[in-house]
């Protein structure tokens, strides 16, 4: 148990404390009212395939807008994403990285630079959530960060402003689109009570070499009452990333900790 509290510690701390204060109110992404949906399902699901076809790679400085229960904060993150399945998040202070994040087929670590903490596991949901307290799979986290749902293919159908789909076992999923051409703005993820568990937002989209691309996504669980906003400066797409960026070798001086024995 006091692995497990100085863990989280450890991961508050570093947002709250050392990056920066509070949070000026972040203008919505999305009109409260939108419109029913009017357009088949295959003139908005074509065109973001072919988007989720062509979107592979990205490496961009962000502004992250940090919202929970705990406080409103923002910070500065490096964030590569390899599709499918590869990420790494840097997150900055005034001083350097504070922390490094790496997850790829080959496992998930964290090394808290300031206190010398290595943190190794498998690439899983539930070690993910513990770097960015949000319920996500890392092939799910690296589309989303991308602009793109976790999945584009399935038996989708109109409902009001949306398409949506079943996801198993009550749980249902539904994209919105804006009105005036076929890029998605919200993803949702209703449980079986028909509330939402997850959604992700997408805006201010940009041209870019790959497209369009939204410069502005929102990740929210409602449930929780958590949100993270994530602005982009400048995204590169589609650069040549290598495998060796996804995968942090212990520093020398570093004190490793199983992610499996900190519990949940």
């Amino acid at each position: 148990m006091f692995l497990q509290r100085r863990f989280r510690q450890l991961i508050l701390y570093g947002i709250a404390a050392a990056l920066a204060g509070c949070t000026t109110a972040r203008p919505p992404l999305l009109p409260e009212n939108l419109p029913e949906e009017r357009r088949s399902v295959d003139e908005l699901l074509q065109p973001l395939a072919r988007r989720s076809g062509d979107l592979k790679s990205l490496r961009s400085l962000a502004n992250v807008y940090y919202s929970a229960a705990d406080g409103k904060h923002n910070f500065q993150e490096i964030i590569l994403v390899r599709r499918p399945d590869r990420l790494r998040l840097e997150t900055l202070y005034p001083l350097g990285v504070l922390m490094i994040v790496t997850a790829s087929p080959e496992g998930l670590t964290g090394y808290a630079t300031r206190e010398g903490v290595f943190y190794r596991g498998q690439s899983s949901r539930e070690n993910l959530w513990r770097f960015t307290q949000i319920p996500l799979s890392v092939a799910e986290a690296a589309s989303l960060l991308m602009g793109l749902p976790p999945r584009v293919s399935g038996e989708w159908r109109r409902e009001g402003p949306s398409v949506v789909q079943d996801a198993g076992g009550g749980w249902k999923e539904a994209l919105t689109f804006d009105s005036a051409q076929p890029l998605p703005i919200r993803w949702q993820l209703f449980n079986p009570s028909g509330q939402v568990e997850l959604s992700a937002e997408f805006g201010d989209y940009a041209q870019t070499s790959a497209g369009q691309f939204p410069m502005r996504i929102a990740l929210e669980n409602p449930t929780q009452k958590r949100r993270v906003e994530i602005v982009y400066k400048e995204p590169e797409l589609n650069v040549d990333l290598a495998p060796s960026l996804f995968v942090q070798k212990k520093p020398d001086n570093a004190r490793e900790v199983a992610l499996d024995s900190i519990g949940g």
